[in-house]
């Protein structure tokens, strides 16, 4: 006889089985659908890097307020698995995330008022600085280019106003953000060469850091600053970084103390040029060239590679005989003596206009070599005149180049320049003509080339569109920085102290082994 309890089971089971079967399929459908509506949010939620606080990116969707929150986690390998898979995603809806640049709003005494009062910048200097600043810094266009340079992509640019250029520059960035709290850098648009500029001849120690004390004070008294002690601050300078370094309060010595300054030490500062500490790093010089249009630099480019060059070599340039080891005198003299071979534009006050560019690029466009001994400081401008006319440059110093512009030129020297060190005067012993002359026809091609494909990153272009041009040298000093910052940050992360290294000296970046014994 069949038990009627069992019987009853048997006989429910199946369409039990069935409903839970139809609920579990409802529920799954349901998470799987609020899943895809919170990836389609047009608000994203994680931790900002910083502080660990709950950060938001733009609304791309306005209608939707779904948002991701990330759940409590203890372990921190987890942790940072998560906030690894949580920016990428992130990253797929927003493209500057870790791109976004907080600038700040300075008073116009640190940067404005130095542009609105330029007449006054032509202390120190037989120049009136302020038909420079027009056109955003690149100064008045060559009207008459005489065929040697493109029509409205050359200007007649002032070596020092990197500052301004790149100031203006960065306000048509596509990742600034008002929100301080989502920017990966902060930007300080202090216009120290200018600064320094006004105050070095004839002006006491307190004149020349009066600037720089009231921007670290402002700068310190800033939530800004707060959140990594001014580590993921950067600032420009159109100077020499050695402006800045001055290591003494003696009145006769050169420049101000800006980067000596404890609050300074813990920034990064882009220039010209940099010194021997890890926290300077040195961008290219603003040449005359700033092509609005990707067309342009290729247009430029096929015309260097089509170049017929005449002279084996060129020296644009003066002799510097107030500097004792100076090799300039050297060179001048076997460019004169190499007669057809070499090409010299002699730079002397009152002789060639060397600041024109057309000068300048005849005599550089029709030379295999360009000569660049140090001058001044250890650079000059003309390393990047000599790229840009497909010129292959020759260095006789590693700080003339190698040991500077290491985000814009390649870390092997060889592929695009001819190196002869020369530690001394006394040391020279080189007949340029010969020298040069056993350099193979089949190198001298590789290299030329190599030059020619520089020319996008050693250019502060115009106004252009983003699809088709190549990266210039903002935008190269721009993901330096980033980088430079995000490596902080990662220090952070693992618990370690983030000044080691961030500032210190190094005393061999200048010295001569590290970079081989040259040709």
């Amino acid at each position: 006889m069949e038990n009627p309890i069992t019987a009853k089971c048997c006989n429910i089971h199946p369409w039990f089985v069935l409903l839970v079967f139809f609920v579990f399929c409802i529920q799954l459908f349901c998470f799987d659908y609020s899943g895809f509506t919170a990836k389609k949010s047009g608000v994203l939620t994680g931790l900002n890097d910083n502080h660990g606080n709950l950060l938001d990116t733009h609304d791309f969707n306005e209608t939707s307020n779904h948002s991701i929150s990330p759940l409590p986690i203890t372990d921190e390998s987890v942790k940072m698995a998560d906030r690894e898979e949580e920016l990428k995603v992130a990253t797929e809806v927003d493209s500057c995330l870790g791109r976004y640049i907080f600038v700040h709003d300075l008073p116009s005494g640190f940067n404005k008022d130095f542009v609105n009062n330029c007449r006054l910048l032509t202390r120190g200097t037989d120049k009136n600085m302020c038909p420079y600043l027009d056109n955003l810094g690149f100064g008045p266009e060559i009207d008459n280019p005489e065929d040697v340079l493109m029509n409205n992509s050359w200007f007649l640019t002032n070596q020092f106003l990197l500052e301004v250029i790149f100031h203006n520059k960065m306000k048509r960035y596509e990742c600034l953000t008002n929100n301080s709290s989502i920017a990966s850098a902060v930007y300080v648009p202090f216009y120290a060469g200018l600064d320094m500029s006004l105050y070095l001849w004839g002006f006491n120690i307190t004149v020349r850091d009066s600037a720089s004390l009231a921007l670290v004070k402002w700068l310190s008294e800033k939530p800004e600053w707060k959140r990594m002690w001014g580590r993921d601050h950067f600032l420009v300078a159109g100077r020499i970084a050695w402006d800045f370094r001055r290591q003494s309060d003696n009145e006769s010595d050169w420049g101000s103390k800006l980067r000596f300054l404890p609050e300074s030490k813990n920034m990064s500062m882009l220039s010209i040029e940099s010194t021997s500490w890890n926290n300077d790093i040195a961008i290219p010089y603003p040449t005359c060239f700033h092509p609005s249009r990707g067309s342009e630099i290729f247009q430029w480019q096929d015309r260097m590679r089509r170049q017929k060059r005449r002279y084996l070599f060129s020296f644009a340039g003066a002799p510097r005989p107030e500097y004792q080891n100076s090799i300039r005198g050297k060179i001048i003299d076997q460019c004169l003596a190499s007669k057809n071979q070499c090409k010299l534009l002699d730079c002397n006050y009152g002789a060639t206009n060397c600041d024109n560019p057309v000068n300048v690029m005849r005599v550089f466009k029709s030379s295999v070599f360009c000569l660049q001994p140090p001058g001044d400081s250890y650079t000059r401008r003309s390393i990047f005149d000599s790229i840009l006319a497909g010129c292959i440059p020759v260095f006789f110093h590693p700080g003339t180049a190698y040991a500077q512009y290491i985000w814009h030129l390649p870390k092997n020297h060889t592929r695009y320049s001819v190196y002869i060190p020369v530690k001394d005067l006394s040391e020279w012993k080189i007949d340029l003509n010969e020298t040069l002359l056993r350099i193979p026809e089949d190198r001298i091609s590789a290299l030329k080339e190599e030059v020619i494909k520089l020319i996008p990153r050693v250019v502060y272009a115009g106004s252009r569109s983003r699809s088709e041009a190549p990266e210039d040298s903002f935008d190269i000093a721009v993901k330096g920085v980033l980088e430079r910052i995000e490596s902080v940050r990662v220090m952070i992360r693992e618990g370690k102290d983030p000044s080691i290294g961030f500032a210190d000296g190094d005393d061999y970046k200048y010295t001569f082994p590290p970079y081989g014994d040259g040709i």
